[in-house]
């Protein structure tokens, strides 16, 4: 969020990279999605059913080119990653085999809570320990890339209860919560990666060194009053879980009856559950309490992104990692 900061752990924050050693780099630098979708496949999307689309979606999900929350809904970041997938692999995607769905037994720490009420005034969280799930069924439908509402929907009469199997999308789940400390997590064996952020396509790809996509997600970026800051930065550390360092005089839109105040870490937090920060100054790449909202919504000028998407781009990333922000 722009001017913003955060508190990490000691020594999380790492050198800035010199614009130099950028320009040494041979880096991707061209944004990968093509038009692939026909006015033929629209027609046949059309008519597919709340299930046919889950089942597409999980497809996306599980190669890598996300379509942020999984709601059973063919809408733009769907379509989007659909071109993307089409354009990378030069083959159609198909709906997911058994629906998309495979079962899941409930274990004790999915439901153990604590669960808390997360209030909207920001005065009202500081006052809370942690901004940790307000259910299970929160923390489920989080786990596994799913609207909270559609996972109960797949499991009518269901207790969310441990013990319980349910149906779930048949995505590899995220880990809830990602309690490991701040700190630039090793490469996860792509070599040096690139990420480029799309304002236009509200999207992100990493990138391999010969320019194949690792990974795509949908994002926010920023707002008329609080735009993108378009250039090319690197990433400077990871910091999972997050306490929020609010300041309401560093917000447009901030309540001036507001005082200064930490917000406590959990996936509930402004930023979610990652901190990437960036070579520009008070701006990152982050996770979000409000999966459902990406690409939909306004931020204050950094990337927002559902937080096991965000999770995924942390794991991918060193110090130094290029960071392109394009139109």
């Amino acid at each position: 969020m722009r001017s913003t900061t955060f508190l990490i752990a000691a020594g999380a924050l790492a050198a800035l990279v010199s614009t130099g050693a950028l320009a040494q780099q041979t880096r991707p630098t061209e944004w990968q999605d093509a038009p692939t979708i026909t006015d033929a496949d629209r027609a046949t999307m059309r008519a597919y059913t709340e299930k046919e689309a889950l089942a597409l979606q999980v497809t996306l999900d599980k190669a890598g080119f996300s379509p942020g929350e999984i709601d059973g809904k063919l809408g733009k970041n769907t379509l989007r990653a659909l071109e993307a997938y089409e354009g990378a692999r030069q083959q159609k995607a198909r709906p997911a085999e058994n629906g998309g769905l495979r079962e899941y037994q409930i274990a004790s720490e999915d439901v153990a809570g604590p669960f808390v009420k997360v209030p909207a005034d920001m005065m009202a969280k500081a006052k809370l320990e942690r901004l940790g799930y307000a259910s299970a069924l929160e923390k489920l439908g989080e786990k596994f890339h799913i609207a909270p509402a559609l996972l109960q929907k797949i499991n009518p009469g269901k207790r969310f209860a441990a013990g319980a199997t349910i149906k779930v999308p048949d995505v590899e789940g995220s880990i809830i919560p990602d309690e490991r400390p701040a700190a630039a997590p090793a490469n996860a064996g792509f070599g040096k990666v690139t990420i480029i952020v799309s304002k236009s396509r509200s999207a992100l790809q990493v990138l391999d060194g010969d320019g194949n996509v690792v990974f795509r997600a949908p994002v926010t970026t920023g707002s008329e009053k609080d735009p993108l800051p378009i250039g090319t930065w690197a990433v400077n550390s990871v910091a999972r879980n997050p306490v929020f360092n609010y300041n309401p005089e560093l917000f447009w839109d901030g309540d001036a009856s507001h005082a200064k105040a930490k917000i406590p870490a959990g996936p509930n937090n402004p930023v979610g559950s990652v901190w990437i920060d960036l070579t520009k100054e008070h701006y990152g790449i982050h996770g979000t309490p409000e999966p459902g909202r990406i690409s939909y919504s306004e931020s204050h000028g950094c990337i927002r992104m559902t937080n096991w998407d965000v999770q995924r781009v942390a794991s991918l990333v060193t110090k130094g990692t290029p960071v392109l922000l394009v139109e």
